[in-house]
């Protein structure tokens, strides 16, 4: 297991190659899956980058796990979780996405362990050196054979993306908008920037962050008890009116009656 070390000269962990996985029995992967670690080091982190990061992080977080929590196929979404891809530096991108695995917490991804690699990741981008997010992740992430790629400039307010053209293409190439959209042939889903929002698209159903749902949640009992209080009144009218229909049916009665025994005592008086 090879093992690069930062700049302070510490040693930074290294997933081991896919044949030395493959060699190892099942006691030994699970060693190797328990020894590495759960977190970065400062070394590979970037600065913190305040609210508009992550604000912008989990927006598309709760957005992304909403919508896949209630889709046929499974996905696990993710946010800034160490990755180690087989004998590659590790590193934890701000969102990423895979399909067909449990959608379980996890505090790591180890490509070999799970069998499966990253199928979309996004960086969102707010100060800095934009190198990192825009030219060395867009080579890493296409060596790896990630699907897509996608960055949120917050700075900028801009939305880039990148796809491979091929499984095996090792190079992405540059997704251009169709009015304003970018489509994610991997999500299933289209992506839009709104304002200073990054706004997901299922077709033409705009798919609502967790406070705009209660917003909309709220909103709809509030119409359903005017509904029901409206629907109240109109029964307490209904059987106002039934009621005073009665009253009024048995008063003709009452004069019915009275008007036949009248009758019956004028036509006794006359034999």
């Amino acid at each position: 297991m090879g093992r690069p070390t930062d700049e302070g000269g510490a040693a930074i962990p290294r997933a081991p190659s896919q044949d030395a996985w493959d060699r190892m029995n099942p006691e030994e992967r699970a060693r190797v899956v328990e020894s590495l670690p759960a977190e970065v080091t400062y070394a590979e982190m970037a600065p913190p980058e305040g609210d508009r990061h992550q604000w912008a992080k989990f927006r598309a977080l709760d957005v992304l796990r909403g919508y896949f929590g209630h889709q046929r196929r499974t996905a696990y979404v993710g946010s800034e979780l160490p990755v180690y891809y087989p004998d590659e530096r590790r590193f934890a991108p701000d969102l990423l996405v895979v399909f067909d695995v449990g959608a379980h917490p996890r505090e790591k991804w180890l490509v070999s362990h799970e069998g499966r690699g990253l199928d979309w990741v996004m960086e969102v981008h707010v100060g800095g050196d934009r190198k990192k997010d825009a030219e060395f992740n867009v080579r890493r992430y296409a060596r790896l054979g990630i699907p897509e790629y996608f960055i949120y400039d917050r700075s900028r307010e801009r939305l880039e993306a990148y796809t491979l053209a091929s499984p095996g293409a090792g190079v992405y190439v540059r997704m251009e908008p169709t009015q304003g959209r970018y489509v994610s042939r991997v999500l299933g889903l289209e992506l839009e920037l709104v304002g200073d929002r990054l706004r997901f698209w299922a077709g033409n159903a705009l798919l609502m962050e967790s406070d705009e749902l209660i917003v909309r949640m709220r909103e709809r009992i509030a119409w359903l008890e005017q509904r029901a209080d409206e629907e109240a009144h109109l029964r307490e009218d209904e059987i106002r009116r039934r009621e005073e229909e009665s009253r009024r049916r048995e008063d003709a009665e009452r004069r019915v009656a009275e008007l036949q025994a009248e009758l019956e005592r004028v036509r006794a008086s006359r034999k």
